[in-house]
């Protein structure tokens, strides 16, 4: 699932010619591209979706979005360790039948390609 997350604003800077911002989901803090909101300052709420941060949102409505989620497992699942996930998914070996593992590894690695390409993001 793939979500549009609530987050506060943490600290913001230009990185590369790029406004980024550090932002706090719920106690998961991401570094987000501030393209489409490059007003958004420090101590302010937004969503954000793919690593862009979208639309301004009042504190209130933010935090009782992240209540929702959090209640519902949804930042688990948005926010989850993509590498333990990939850990956690059955080894195949090589000559064994991949047909009914094939579908949670391409998941596995599609996820860690992800993470990969963030980290790499994240780092620049």
């Amino acid at each position: 699932m793939c979500l549009a997350v609530p987050g506060r604003v943490l600290d913001v800077e230009e990185r590369d010619g790029t406004r980024m911002a550090t932002v706090d989901f719920g106690g998961v803090v991401k570094e987000v591209c501030l393209e489409y909101l490059p007003d958004l300052q420090v101590g302010e709420y937004t969503i954000v979706h793919v690593g862009f941060a979208l639309q301004r949102l009042d504190e209130e409505s933010a935090r009782r979005t992240l209540d929702l989620f959090e209640n519902l497992g949804l930042l688990e699942e948005e926010f989850g360790d993509p590498w333990e996930a990939a850990a956690s998914e059955p080894v195949v070996a090589a000559g064994s039948e991949p047909a009914a593992a094939a579908p949670a590894t391409a998941t596995a690695t599609a996820t860690a390609t992800a993470a990969e390409t963030l980290t790499r993001e994240v780092g620049r």
